[in-house]
């Protein structure tokens, strides 16, 4: 089967009408500042009989549960629950998230229901990691998928993406505030990517904004945390504090790296990638192996019997090598250009690459993922 490979280069270019930086808000998060994930177990109904089958018994049991607590009583296993799905109920508390504000929901059914279609999400409460409840869900189900058709014994049938997993817009109403540290005097920001580099120079931008003679209100602890304390200036006033903050332009260091996909063939370089005086030949040798058969038949009323006699032929072909020099300081971007050049494939560039990382050719960090 033949594969297609595709080869991106992504230039780390700036435009000169573009702002010189990078958004501090870009580059750190604030410690104490995160979503909180939520879940729960709650029931699906509604489904045109696509829901759990008997062999699930606990949704049998939770619906007898549920409807304990409206009075009514029936045993468990005299009831069907094919219009009816299990499923687990899953969302993101955003930090600071104020009770009464709704957020998104997502349910996944954990029976033997074929599909979600059309069906709604009993009140559920959705518990954080600390086991307290902070958002009641409940709503219509939107599945991003569909089955038309009958399966089994019943004609065809087309599935197309999850059917047994969708989401409920705006379905969970908040009912408790979220964990989060409000900002005060002293401030945590964290790298995203940790560089001692890039916190140094997160804290020196920090100091030449906002310190003063004899205070520095910002000190790199690490290579992936930044410690800011509030300019008495901005005493009181902490959120218009971290707004200044998060808007201040840093200018940033970016690794020199190759990020390479063997399996999609996929090659993501940097134009700071920098390449030694090194020469490549590439070449190619292929090998055909063809099997005839020869069949002899004997003459008319002879006593002989048919012969089928094998005939192989070995053909060898070898492209002659091709070559790239390339100088002292070349980029990636005339490594690519080159390589391009001779015909070479995405696979081929690959090869290439590892084969410059072992010679110690190449000045850059090398991921295959």
């Amino acid at each position: 089967m033949n594969l297609r490979f595709l080869a991106i280069l992504l230039f780390l270019v700036p435009l000169s009408a573009a702002p010189s930086g990078t958004r501090l808000k870009d580059l750190v998060s604030i410690e104490g500042v995160r979503d909180n994930q939520l879940v729960g177990y709650g029931l699906v109904v509604g489904l045109n009989g696509t829901g759990d089958k008997r062999g699930t018994i606990f949704s049998s049991q939770s619906l007898t549960n549920l409807l304990a607590r409206m009075g009514v009583q029936i045993d468990p296993t005299a009831i069907l629950v094919k219009n009816m799905a299990a499923v687990l109920v899953t969302a993101n508390l955003p930090p600071f998230g104020q009770p009464g504000a709704r957020i998104d929901v997502t349910v996944a059914a954990i029976g033997d229901a074929s599909n979600l279609q059309g069906g709604v999400l009993i009140l559920t409460p959705l518990k954080g990691a600390d086991g307290q409840v902070y958002a009641a869900a409940q709503g219509s189900v939107v599945t991003g998928g569909f089955v038309a058709g009958k399966g089994s014994g019943g004609g065809t049938s087309q599935t197309v993406n999850h059917p047994t997993a969708g989401r409920v817009p705006n379905g969970a109403i908040i009912e408790k505030l979220a964990p989060s540290i409000a900002p005060d005097g002293h401030i945590k920001l964290q790298l995203r990517l940790a560089d001692f580099t890039n916190a140094g120079r997160v804290s020196r931008a920090i100091n030449q904004r906002f310190g003063s003679e004899g205070i520095q209100p910002a000190r790199a602890e690490n290579s992936a945390l930044v410690s800011v304390d509030v300019p008495p200036a901005y005493k009181g006033k902490g959120v218009e504090f971290l707004g200044e903050l998060e808007n201040l332009m840093v200018e940033t260091d970016r690794p020199a790296r190759i990020v390479v996909n063997e399996r999609t063939g996929t090659i993501v370089m940097g134009k700071d990638v920098r390449i030694a005086p090194v020469a490549i030949l590439q070449g190619t040798l292929t090998v055909e192996i063809q099997t005839s058969l020869n069949v002899s038949q004997p003459a008319p009323l002879s006593q002989g019997q048919t012969t089928v006699t094998p005939q192989v032929n070995v053909t060898a072909k070898e492209e002659k090598a091709r070559n790239v020099v390339l100088k002292q300081g070349a980029s990636v971007e005339e490594l690519v250009r080159a390589l391009t050049a001779i015909g070479s494939t995405a696979r081929d560039i690959i090869a290439i690459l590892q084969n410059l990382k072992a010679s110690g050719a190449l000045e850059a960090e090398l991921e295959v993922i």
